[in-house]
Formats: C-alpha cells, structure tokens, sequence
C-alpha cells in the first residue's frame, strides 16, 4: 500500500499517486502493453484509476475495465468523467450507465464534469447527488474549474458535495496556487493534478533539464519524474495521475512514493520554478 493517503471528505481514502488514462486505449498495437502498465500499478498500490467518456470515445474506460478484471473491486478507486454537454438530466444518468458498462463495474467511486458547458451548475450538482443516492456513483467533483468557477460552485444548494478539481498541474504550472487552491483548502476539495510530468508539449518548459531536479534526484537515487511527483504530492491534500503506456514507467512513478521532499530541496525547486505572484489563467495542454 502506498505511504501517502489522501482523504477526501466523504471520509474515503485514496492513495496520493494514481493511474491516468488520457491517450490509452486509443490504439489497439499497445493495448497488452497498456493493459500490463495499469496492473502494475494496481499492483504497487496505485489503486486509483482516471478515466473519462471522451477519452477515445469511450477506448479508456473498456481498457481499465479489461485491466481491473480479477482485481476485487473493493480495492480500487475508479474515477470518471462526464462531458458538459453530457452533465444534464437529458444525458447524465445514460452517461454514468455506459462508462459502467465499460468499465465492467456497477459503481464508480468518484465522478467529475469534464469541464464547465452550458448546463447550468446547480443542474448537474442536482444530477450528480441522485447519482450517489442511486448507488451509481460513491461521490462527484469536478474538472478544469477555475477560482470563480468554484466560487460560484459554492453557492449552489448542496454545491459543497464536490469532493475533488482536477487541474493540471506541476512544477512548471503553479498559478492554481495564487487563488485557486488556498479556495480549495477552504471547502476541503482535494486537488487532483492531472499531466504531473508535464506530459503537454509546450508545459515541459524544460522540466527534465532544470538543474535543481537533476540535483535532487541524483542525490537521492532517483529519476527527474519520481522527484517531480513527490513534489505535486507534498501538500498532503494532492493526489497525481501520471499517464504511463510501459509497466517500467509506471513502477517509476510508483517510487515516487517513497519520497518526501525536505525544506530545503522545496525552496531550491521555488527558485528555478517561481510560485505566482498573481492570479494566472487554467492551463489546460
């Protein structure tokens, strides 16, 4: 089992690093490969699982259905995603049913809007909650929302259901800690880092090459990527969803739980990766 656990406010615990989909099962040559990544992880106590509707127009959730298959379903923490256009009464429920029946199981442990749409929130929120009295869901978040977006979240009736916003972040990415995660801590909605590695072309910002990670991870033993995930974790209240395709990427990032970052290796991280100064936009690739 994984040292660092996250709990949510539903009382559930999750384990700090989890497994992210975005881009598997979308080609069928890798599936064996894929497959085999997803049980390694299961199998170092990466148990939580992301997944989501649009992710290979439903591909995602068959693989980590064919992958969960023989795992006690009591062990893992499936997470997915609704898109917007999705997340009303005419859609939602049909939704949830069929990434259940992708993914082979009759509940999901947390289900997310994909991002805001024109449905309005409180809608949705109205949804999500019968989908948790009807056992189809154990409890609902959200994706992709910004500071204002959770603040009007808030105040919608029985808004402070949400459990989780998933935003891609990491070392290189830090404007959600300005506003957007100080609010978060607030009303006890755990953060979600989605893209942990920078796997967004653009947002690697020369990542691997900083001198202060290289430091850090040959002094330890360790690779760029564990350090970085320690680092998205640090704040106990985090939990990361690297993507990986190999089983040996994977037992890395599994490593990275090993590993807690000390004041001094966070402040030499600050130095080459400033925090925000000021309120900056969602980055989202």
């Amino acid at each position: 089992a994984m040292k660092h656990i996250v709990r949510l406010k539903n009382g559930a615990e999750v384990p700090a690093l989890g497994l992210g989909t975005w881009y598997l099962g979308d080609d069928a040559g890798r599936r064996a490969r894929e497959i085999a990544a997803l049980r390694t992880g299961i199998e170092k106590g990466m148990t939580l699982i992301d997944t989501a509707e649009m992710y290979g127009g439903g591909g995602s959730e068959r693989l980590v259905g064919e992958a969960i298959k023989g795992t006690e379903r009591g062990r893992l923490f499936i997470v997915s995603k609704v898109l917007p256009n999705n997340a009303g009464r005419r859609g939602i429920f049909r939704s949830c049913e069929e990434s259940l029946q992708r993914l082979g199981t009759d509940y999901l442990d947390l289900y997310l809007l994909h991002w805001r749409g024109s449905v309005p929130l409180a809608e949705t929120v109205e949804c999500m909650e019968k989908l948790e009295r009807d056992g189809m869901i154990r409890g609902w978040g959200v994706s992709n929302f910004d500071t204002d977006d959770m603040d009007e979240l808030r105040r919608v009736k029985v808004g402070d259901g949400c459990l989780v916003n998933q935003v891609l972040y990491h070392a290189a990415s830090r404007g959600i800690e300005y506003s957007l995660l100080p609010r978060m801590r607030e009303s006890g909605v755990a953060l979600m880092a989605y893209c942990p590695l920078a796997q967004g072309g653009s947002l690697r910002r020369g990542l691997f090459r900083s001198r202060a990670l290289n430091d850090i991870a040959a002094r330890r033993g360790a690779t760029v990527a564990q350090i970085l995930l320690a680092w998205a974790i640090r704040g106990g209240n985090a939990i990361a969803i690297p993507r990986s395709s190999s089983p040996e990427h994977t037992a890395e990032n599994a490593g990275a739980d090993a590993i807690e970052l000390t004041a001094e290796e966070l402040a030499a991280i600050d130095r080459e990766f400033a925090p925000p100064r000021r309120k900056e936009p969602l980055d989202i690739q």
